[in-house]
C-alpha cells in the first residue's frame, strides 16, 4: 500500500512541477506575444516578426510536449490518429526552431553587413514567405513520417491505440533513415548560417568606425544563436545521455528520464525571451508595462520608441 501511494505522489509531483513549469513559461512567452501584437510599431520590423514566430512556435511546442507527457501518465493509451496528429505538430514545430534561428541570424548580417539593401531584401512580406517556407520544410518530413506508416502499416491502425511516443509509432528503419537525413541537412545548413554570419558580423565590428555598438550587439546574438541551437540538439542526444545516467543510476530510473525531459524538451522554450526579450529594450519596455497592468491602458507612439 505504502509504495503504490509513493509511485503515485511521485508521479503526481513529476506531472505537476512539468504542469507548472509549462504554465510560468508559457505566461512568460505570452507577455512578449501581448506585447507585439498590441503595439503595431513592430509589425514593420522583420527582426520582431521573426522573433514573435519563434516565441509563439515554442508556446506551441511546449503546449504539446507538456500534454504529451501528461497524456502518458492520464491516459497511457491513445487513438493513433490523434496520436499522429500531435506528433506531426510536435515535429514540426521542433524543426521550425533552428530553421528561425538561421533566419533571424541572415537577417541581422544583413542589416550589419549590407545596410542599404536590409529595406529591400528583409521587407515584411518576404519575411512572411521566409516564415511559410519554414513550415513546409519542417512539415513535409513530419508527413512522411505518418506516409512511412501507411505504407508499412494497414490503415486500421489509426483505428486503434497505442502509447503517444514517437518510437512507438515512428519507430522502423526507414523512420530512423528519414531522421538521420533530414536532421542532418537541416542542422548542418543551420550550422553553416550562424557561422558564416558571426565571422562576417564579427569583421564589420572590426571594420567599423561608427556603428560598433549594433556591430557588437549583433555579433552577440548570433552567438547566442549557436547557444540556444545547442540547447536544441539536446533533444537528439537525450536517449544517449539517459542511457549514460541510467548505466550509473540504476535504481534512479524514473529521476533520470523526468531530468532529461525537463532539461531538453522544457527549459530550452524559455530560452527566447531570456536570450532576446530581455535584452531588447523596445520588448522589454512592454513587458515591464504589461508586468504593472498598465500595458492596455498606455500606448508608446513609434517615435518613443528608439531604434
Amino acid at each position: 500500500m505504502n509504495s503504490s501511494q509513493n509511485a503515485f505522489e511521485d508521479i503526481f509531483m513529476k506531472n505537476l512541477i512539468v504542469v507548472g513549469l509549462g504554465v510560468i513559461i508559457t505566461y512568460i512567452n505570452g507577455i512578449f506575444v501581448i506585447g507585439f501584437f498590441q503595439n503595431p510599431v513592430f509589425y514593420t520590423d522583420t527582426r520582431y516578426i521573426l522573433y514573435i514566430h519563434l516565441v509563439i512556435n515554442d508556446i506551441i511546442m511546449l503546449f504539446l510536449s507538456v500534454t504529451l507527457y501528461v497524456l502518458n501518465y492520464a491516459l497511457p493509451l491513445l487513438n493513433v490518429t490523434i496520436c499522429s496528429f500531435l506528433l506531426f505538430i510536435a515535429t514540426t514545430t521542433g524543426e521550425n526552431t533552428p530553421l528561425n534561428l538561421a533566419a533571424m541570424a541572415l537577417e541581422r548580417y544583413i542589416a550589419i553587413c549590407k545596410p542599404l539593401h536590409h529595406h529591400r531584401l528583409c521587407s515584411v512580406n518576404r519575411t512572411y514567405v521566409i516564415i511559410g517556407l519554414i513550415w513546409i520544410l519542417t512539415s513535409v518530413p513530419a508527413l512522411t513520417d505518418i506516409i512511412i506508416v501507411l505504407v508499412n502499416e494497414p490503415i486500421s491502425i489509426f483505428l486503434t491505440s497505442i502509447i503517444c511516443y514517437p518510437k512507438s509509432l515512428f519507430g522502423t528503419n526507414q523512420h530512423l533513415m528519414r531522421v538521420i537525413s533530414v536532421e542532418s541537412l537541416y542542422l548542418s545548413c543551420v550550422w553553416m548560417t550562424l557561422i558564416f554570419t558571426y565571422f562576417r558580423v564579427l569583421q564589420a565590428a572590426k571594420a567599423a568606425t561608427s556603428d560598433q555598438v549594433s556591430a557588437r550587439k549583433a555579433r552577440n546574438t548570433i552567438l547566442l544563436h549557436g547557444m540556444q541551437l545547442l540547447l536544441c540538439m539536446l533533444g537528439y542526444i537525450t536517449p544517449l545521455i539517459n542511457y549514460f545516467f541510467l548505466a550509473l543510476f540504476p535504481k534512479y530510473r524514473s529521476t533520470v528520464l523526468f531530468s532529461t525531459y525537463i532539461v531538453a524538451n522544457v527549459i530550452p522554450r524559455l530560452l527566447s525571451p531570456l536570450i532576446y526579450g530581455f535584452r531588447d529594450q523596445k520588448l522589454f519596455r512592454y513587458v515591464k508595462m504589461y508586468l504593472t497592468c498598465s500595458l492596455f491602458f498606455t500606448k508608446i507612439e513609434p517615435n518613443e520608441v528608439q531604434s
